[in-house]
C-alpha cells in the first residue's frame, strides 16, 4: 500500500527532518538515505520499519538541514598533511601538482572539526523518536488506504458470492437438459429410442457423473467462510488471503472445465474476471 510519513525535530542549529514513504510491492523492499555518520543506525531503522510494514517498497530520508557550527575550527596539520600527501603522490607520478583555493576549500570542509553529525546515544534517542513520528503519520496513511481496499474487497467478494449461489442453482438443471438435447438428437437421426432403454439412461448417468460440480460449490462456500473469518482476524492477512483466492481460483476452473454449459461458463468468466480484479487489490494488503 501507499503511505507517507514526515517528521522534523530542532537538532542543537540545525533541524532533523525523517520522511517515509511507500509504493505497492508484494514484498518489503526497504532503501534508506541517511547522513554518513548515522550509518549505525540502519538496523535500528530496519526493525522499526518492519514493525509497521510487511510489503511495499518502504524508502526512509533523513535530512539535517541548518547550520553546522558557521565557526568550526579548522584542522590545519590534518589541512597540510593532505596537501602535502597529495604533492608527493603527484610528483611520484610525474602529474604537475598546482592547488587551487577550491581544492583547498574541499579539504579544509573535509577536515572541519563541526562538519560530522554526532551519532552518540542522545542524538540516536532524537533520531529514532522522529522516526517513530514519521512511522506513525505513515501508518495512519497506510490504515485509511487499507480500509478503502477492504470496503471494496468485501463488495467484490459478495459479487463471487453470488456468482457461486447461481451456478450452484444452475447446475441441477443442467442433466435434464443434456437428456432433453440428447432425446432430440436421437429424434433428428431417426433412432426412436424409449426414454428408459437402458443406453440412454447409461449415456445419461455418463454425462451426469462427469459434469458434477458439487463437490466444487462446497469446498467455494468453505473458502468464502475461511475468507469472512480472517478478515475478522487481527494481524497479517495478505499472504493467506493471496493462498485462500488461489484456491478459490482452481476450483472456479475445475467448474468451468465440467459443467458443459453455456449458461454456467458465462458465469465462469464472469467469475474469474472479478477474481482478478480482487487478487490484484488483495496484492498490496499486509
Amino acid at each position: 500500500m501507499t503511505g507517507y510519513g514526515r517528521a522534523t525535530v530542532a537538532l542543537g542549529t540545525q533541524t532533523l527532518t525523517v520522511q517515509v514513504n511507500s509504493v505497492n510491492r508484494k514484498g518489503l523492499d526497504l532503501t534508506m538515505k541517511l547522513p554518513e555518520e548515522w550509518q549505525p543506525f540502519e538496523s535500528g531503522i530496519g526493525e522499526a520499519v518492519r514493525k509497521v510494514a510487511l510489503r511495499g517498497k518502504v524508502h526512509v530520508a533523513v535530512e539535517v538541514a541548518g547550520n553546522r557550527r558557521a565557526s568550526a575550527d579548522w584542522d590545519e596539520d590534518a589541512i597540510i598533511g593532505v596537501l602535502d600527501q597529495l604533492a608527493r603522490l603527484a610528483a611520484a607520478r610525474g602529474i604537475p601538482f598546482d592547488p587551487t583555493s577550491d581544492l583547498l576549500w574541499q579539504i579544509a570542509s573535509a577536515q572541519r572539526t563541526g562538519n560530522k553529525l554526532p551519532a552518540d546515544e542522545a542524538t540516536a534517542v532524537i533520531f529514532f523518536k522522529t522516526l517513530e513520528e514519521a512511522l506513525r503519520g505513515f501508518s495512519a496513511m497506510r490504515a485509511t488506504e487499507g480500509q478503502t481496499l477492504l470496503t471494496d474487497f468485501l463488495a467484490r467478494l459478495e459479487k463471487l458470492k453470488a456468482a457461486a449461489e447461481t451456478i450452484a442453482v444452475r447446475a441441477p438443471l443442467v442433466t435434464a437438459v443434456y437428456r432433453e438435447q440428447l432425446h432430440q438428437r436421437l429424434r433428428q437421426a431417426g433412432l426412436e429410442l424409449d426414454v428408459n432403454d437402458e443406453r440412454v439412461l447409461k449415456e445419461v448417468a455418463l454425462f451426469a457423473d462427469r459434469c458434477d460440480i458439487t463437490e466444487e460449490i462446497t469446498r467455494l462456500r468453505s473458502h468464502y467462510k475461511q475468507l469472512s473469518d480472517l478478515l475478522c482476524s487481527k494481524g497479517e492477512i495478505g499472504r493467506k488471503t493471496e493462498f485462500i483466492l488461489q484456491e478459490i481460483g482452481r476450483e472456479i476452473h475445475t467448474i468451468g472445465s465440467k459443467a458443459n454449459d453455456l449458461a454456467i461458463s458465462q458465469q465462469v468468466i464472469e467469475f474469474k474476471n472479478e477474481l482478478e480484479r480482487v487478487r490484484e487489490q488483495i496484492a498490496n494488503v499486509e
